[in-house]
């Protein structure tokens, strides 16, 4: 079987706001914030927004810091 092509989505997982604050600990105003200020990609569907599980994991990774 073929594997998809880069850019393919069609097996993403979308998380709600609320799953993305519950997952990162914050509040749901945060991941809003987030979102807007072009640091968490998402999709708008209809009123509200949808993020992909992979986006989130990605966003928590690049956001490490060695405090020592």
């Amino acid at each position: 079987m073929a594997a998809n092509p880069p850019g393919d989505i069609s097996d993403a997982k979308f998380l709600t706001v609320a799953e993305v604050a519950a997952m990162m600990r914050v509040s749901k105003m945060t991941v809003y914030r987030l979102v807007h200020n072009g640091d968490l990609a998402a999709v708008r569907v209809g009123r509200s927004f949808r993020v992909r599980e992979e986006d989130a994991n990605e966003y928590i990774r690049r956001s490490f810091y060695d405090a020592g």
